[in-house]
């Protein structure tokens, strides 16, 4: 290969290297955590309240505190089929719905034990939807939680490349 075709491979890789982030800009990539949420605030209230219900806040940490409650909305709007988020829609407005039938105050206003009482009745439920409700927020609040960089790495002291490499060892034998 000669100094000229790669000096001019340098520059066009530098060059794209440098405009790379007007390109990520252009396209709608960002490196921010932000997300449109087809939620409304009040079922975004809602879905915090649940997650503060089935991991709450202690010392800091919780499911609202590690964004549990933003990575379900995430969650359900990029990877779940439309029917399933309107059935998830529609079991929020139905626990929201018994939680103002049964203590006259809607399930984010409720306290801790109206909110646990709550979400038992929906887990034992005869009704499939609030069943598989329950089940999904339940599972999903909980591998939000475990998998949060915060709970990983303080809590669960993970490593991503765990152990320690020794290259030229004496091996006694």
């Amino acid at each position: 290969m000669n100094r000229r075709t790669a000096f001019k491979n340098l520059i066009i890789t530098s060059g794209g290297l440098i405009t790379l982030p007007l390109w990520m800009q252009s396209c709608g990539i960002s490196d921010k955590n932000t997300h449109n949420s087809s939620f409304s605030s009040d079922d975004q209230a809602l879905l915090a309240a649940i997650t503060d219900t089935i991991i709450p806040t202690v010392n800091g940490m919780g499911a609202v505190a590690m964004g549990v409650d933003k990575y379900l909305q995430k969650l359900l709007d990029d990877c779940y089929e439309k029917p399933a988020q309107d059935n998830f829609k529609k079991q929020l407005q139905a626990l929201d719905a018994a939680s103002k039938k049964t203590y006259k105050n809607s399930f984010a206003s409720c306290t801790q034990q109206q909110c646990k009482a709550a979400l038992l009745a929906f887990s034992t439920s005869k009704i499939k939807e609030e069943k598989d409700f329950f089940d999904l927020m339940k599972s999903e609040t909980i591998h939000g939680f475990n998998t949060s960089q915060k709970v990983l790495v303080d809590f669960l002291d993970y490593k991503v490349a765990p152990g320690h490499y020794y290259g030229c060892v004496n091996v006694n034998a």
